[in-house]
């Protein structure tokens, strides 16, 4: 453990590379690019863009993402002097460039993926190392780091250091390590490499232990974090940064860290990944979840009455959150409802606080009082992808004694196209309806209704999960109706889908 308060956790986040590779999340380029500008305001000291290797796409994402923050920029490569050539090449303007390279330390990687001895591995390791280190500083991750032979793992480590690597990424790939043995192998790194290093921490949640072994990687000595917000990434999941910053900052007795992240902005920016990415933020979710400062239990609300700390930990505005939820109501003005947006930490422009605010009116003249959570759900639903297909009419027709009928007209460049269908139920029905004009090649392969709020007049809002040309796309929809709801969720999944480049299959 460090012996002084103010040793520095570097947060490097891969919301944008490990973070993108969840199930069913496309982001586009401006969605990435607002991403990576909340995760620099946030005070994330190196954002991991992308692996630009895999496509011309993602090269120019991060080429673009690197032009625009303050903070350091990483592109991952695998150990190829290609993948290095062109991870330097999307990343070179930005103001703090660095190249993550990735080399499987364990057998069963080296063995059944990269069909690769560990002759080969050593050898890949210290060319490509010693390549991008004559063009930033680099980042070495052993992949698979928590089922290694140790040994053979140190040698790789030692390869890497004496080619040049200045970073170190101990991971937890497949969620397999717990706490005691995790920060045991950190602490055997780092008594065993050949050179200084910063030792990185990079754990994947399979057991739901990322967080803890994060933190058990800390107080063992690692220098660095890796992480995602709102713990997004393959199966289920990274470590979530809202979690492990808010844990160091809260028990500072046992992580006498500083860092660099603003708390406040934490609450706002999950809620706006959210909607970018489409995955809902779980209601029990920790610190972030809506109901990780609520209270039920009458003991409960009396103790927090009295004193919050009887139980909570924290403050609900140190993530960002206010103390009221209850805002704005039918009698508030544009400049009321754009200084409360302000204060929850959006910036709208003329266009998106014009078309917020008609939204938040219409929602205000059926309800009595408008909070946050409405209005952050609000606000993401408009900004979350251009349309390509709009929403004019449905009706439906439907019970308990006759099948589901649904007729929907929408919108595609001005012009109206009608469809009809029928289904077990209503939404079935509207579903059927619409891919009876933008082709039968999608299909629903999850549906998820939740209430912003409480109250039978609370906002719907629908994700879905929809499959088209092989690929799940997520879509979410929000309306007082929770059949509107459902049909703008299929119709933002369609969106979704089409501003990631995938054609429709109009028929």
């Amino acid at each position: 453990m460090a012996d002084k308060v103010n040793n520095k956790i570097i947060v490097f986040d891969t919301t944008l590379r490990d973070g993108e590779q969840t199930p069913g999340v496309n982001i586009t380029v401006p969605e990435k690019l607002e991403i990576a500008r909340l995760l620099d305001v946030l005070g994330v000291d190196i954002i991991e863009a992308g692996f630009p290797a895999s496509s011309r796409a993602v090269a120019d994402a991060v080429s673009a993402i690197a032009d625009s923050v303050s903070a350091g920029v990483c592109a991952m490569a695998r150990c190829m002097e290609s993948d290095v050539y062109t991870a330097w090449e999307a990343i070179k303007f930005a103001k703090a460039p660095s190249i993550n390279i990735v080399m499987a330390s364990s057998d069963i990687h080296l063995e059944h993926k990269l069909k690769m001895t560990r002759g080969e591995a050593l050898r890949y390791t210290a060319e490509c190392v010693r390549y991008a280190a004559s063009l930033c500083p680099v980042e070495f991750t052993c992949e698979d780091s928590s089922r290694s032979d140790r040994g053979f793992m140190l040698e790789l480590i030692n390869s890497a250091l004496n080619a040049g690597a200045k970073t170190i990424n101990i991971t937890d790939t497949v969620g397999y390590a717990v706490p005691s043995e995790f920060g045991e192998l950190i602490r055997f790194v780092k008594s065993n490499t050949s050179r200084e290093a910063v030792i990185s921490a990079h754990c994947h949640n399979d057991l739901g232990l990322a967080v803890a072994n994060t933190l058990s990687a800390v107080m063992s000595g690692a220098g660095q974090i890796e992480t995602t917000l709102c713990g997004l990434g393959e199966r289920a999941g990274n470590c979530p940064l809202e979690e492990v910053v808010m844990a160091i900052e809260t028990r500072k007795q046992y992580f006498p860290f500083s860092h660099g992240i603003d708390t406040t902005k934490l609450y706002r920016t999950c809620a706006r990944v959210s909607a970018i990415t489409a995955i809902p933020i779980a209601v029990n979710k920790a610190v972030i979840g809506a109901n990780a400062f609520a209270h039920t239990s009458g003991i409960h609300q009396h103790g927090v009455i009295e004193n919050p700390l009887t139980y909570e930990v924290m403050a609900p505005q140190s993530i960002g959150k206010t103390g009221s939820d209850i805002i704005l109501g039918k009698l508030s003005g544009r400049h009321a409802f754009a200084e409360r947006a302000e204060h929850l930490g959006f910036e709208l422009s003329e266009d998106e606080l014009k078309l917020t605010f008609e939204h938040f009116r219409e929602l205000a003249e059926v309800r009595k009082s408008v909070t946050d959570a409405d209005l952050i759900a609000i606000i993401n639903q408009i900004r979350v992808v251009p349309d390509v297909y709009t929403l004019d009419t449905f009706t439906i027709q439907s019970g308990n004694k006759i099948r589901a009928s649904a007729s929907i007209t929408v919108i595609r460049g001005g012009v109206p196209y009608v469809g009809e269908g029928s289904g077990v139920g209503s939404v079935d029905a509207v579903y059927n309806a619409i891919t009876n004009i933008v082709g039968k090649d999608w299909s629903l392969s999850s549906y998820l209704i939740n209430a912003v709020t409480g109250g039978v007049d609370a906002l719907g809002e629908v994700t879905v999960r929809v499959k088209h040309a092989g690929e799940l796309h997520i879509g979410r929809g929000l309306s007082l109706d929770v059949i509107e709801a459902s049909v703008l969720a299929f119709l933002n999944a369609i969106n979704r889908s089409l501003a990631a480049g995938v054609p429709p299959d109009r028929r």
